[in-house]
């Protein structure tokens, strides 16, 4: 007789999302605070992208980078919040074989994606520090335009692998995965085969897309610091430091809650699982509300054209 716990399909049409193993009498309530910061995320974003088209003294390289940043934050919770939110509020568990793969590609895409404008943010900042007068030779509209470019080919093409090798694996112990999402390495892990070479791939993107991304963003703020320390009078040091701050926030806003989720995950067995799903939606959810707000704070021309759209003009 057959374990009853055990199935004896092969690769089956659908996988099942449990959305959040243990808190299930709460997913209405913790669908409200991800709503919420989803539609902050859509005001700030779009917020962002209307000033800077309006505002051309805006047209800079720094605002068009920003501008790719306001735009990955808006579709990369949208990899994720539609089928989370079915789950929460109407059970609607199921997920297409093939849908799984795609969500894990975008997933995976925009996050190279983030990086990599970052990268571009603080390549920016190193030439206005480092080279002022070359900035404008050095990153012309061409140039800005290639990059863009630059970073949707790679992320492209690192992130295929994901999911065609992902769809190799003989699926015959289960098609029930304990999260919100298709995640990469809960996915692969319900294979009933030696998935080293997804494990090995996932471990190299992640070391050749954020790894060498956040090595090159630290050597440019060396750089740029020791432009910074090299300035006559402390008021010009802390106004050119200022220029960096808000990228810098956003920078941390993003990379140290996705290493610490990626730590928990690796390494932590105790901590609860709903506790390790909850980081990995927070993750992908809070950066995209947080980081218009950085840049609406922090940024003097932003900040001034958004206190402009609110206060009426005196006549």
């Amino acid at each position: 007789m057959s374990d009853s716990n055990t199935t004896d399909f092969t690769n089956p049409s659908t996988f099942i999302l449990l959305g959040i193993p243990g808190l299930e009498r709460a997913h209405v309530w913790i669908s409200i605070p991800f709503c919420t910061m989803y539609a902050i995320a859509i005001l700030g974003n779009f917020t962002i992208l209307l000033i800077v088209k309006r505002e051309r003294s805006l047209h800079k390289p720094m605002y068009y980078f920003l501008c790719m940043l306001a735009i990955t934050d808006l579709i990369m919770p949208m990899s994720i919040l539609p089928k989370m939110l079915s789950i929460f509020w109407f059970n609607s568990r199921e997920i297409d074989f093939s849908a799984c793969f795609t969500q894990m590609y975008f997933i995976n895409f925009f996050a190279t994606m983030e990086s990599g404008i970052f990268l571009a943010m603080a390549f920016d900042r190193y030439v206005a520090i480092c080279h002022p007068l070359r900035h404008s030779t050095i990153l012309t509209n061409c140039v800005v335009v290639k990059i863009g470019l630059a970073l949707v080919l790679r992320g492209c093409l690192l992130i295929l692998p994901y999911p065609l090798l992902a769809n190799r694996w003989p699926y015959c112990k289960t098609n029930i995965i304990p999260h919100t999402y298709c995640k990469h390495i809960s996915v692969v892990n319900l294979a009933c085969a030696d998935v080293h070479a997804s494990s090995y791939y996932s471990l190299t993107v992640t070391f050749f897309a954020p790894g060498m991304d956040v090595f090159f963003i630290a050597v440019s703020y060396i750089l740029i610091l020791r432009a910074i320390f090299s300035l006559p009078t402390k008021k010009a040091r802390l106004k050119t430091f200022g220029t960096c701050s808000s990228h810098l926030c956003a920078v941390f806003t993003s990379y140290i809650p996705v290493l610490f989720s990626s730590v928990m995950h690796r390494f932590d067995n105790t901590m609860p699982l709903y506790l390790l799903i909850l980081m990995a939606n927070m993750y992908l959810l809070v950066p995209s509300m947080i980081h218009p707000i950085i840049y609406g704070v922090r940024t003097k021309q932003i900040r001034d054209r958004l206190l402009s759209l609110f206060t009426p003009r005196r006549t």
